[in-house]
């Protein structure tokens, strides 16, 4: 899973499979994000092949604890697949869901955030 923070915004890249095993990474990440007191943690969905309700359910938990820290969550660049589950499950009615980094970046005014290469989660 690549990470990179960068102020007060903190950009997630997982890739693979949010399932029992990734979403446990993804939930260790989210932990370290809120100590760490970034203001912004944008979620970058490109390199998720698969998502299982254990993924979701960790998503949902980056949210709760981005908000106890008076933090943001966003995602973005979902898979066609992924995003046919988020609407599915209602779950696009709580998440901010951007198209792409790029709209993320314009949509929010963000300055651009540096990368790293990507790990898988599974």
């Amino acid at each position: 899973m690549g990470s990179r923070g960068n102020g007060e915004e903190f950009l997630l890249q997982p890739e693979g499979r949010l399932d029992l095993r990734g979403g446990s990474r993804l939930q260790q990440q989210f932990e370290t994000i809120a100590l760490r007191r970034y203001k912004l943690w944008v979620i970058d969905m490109s390199c998720i092949e698969f998502i299982d309700s254990f993924g979701l359910a960790s998503l949902v938990a980056g949210l709760n604890a981005a908000t106890q820290v008076n933090a943001r969550l966003v995602l973005c660049s979902l898979r066609p697949s992924a995003q046919l589950i988020f609407e599915i499950t209602q779950l696009d009615q709580v998440f901010t869901i951007f198209e792409s980094h790029e709209a993320m970046l314009s949509g929010l005014g963000v300055s651009a955030m540096p990368t790293l290469p990507t790990l898988e989660v599974a």
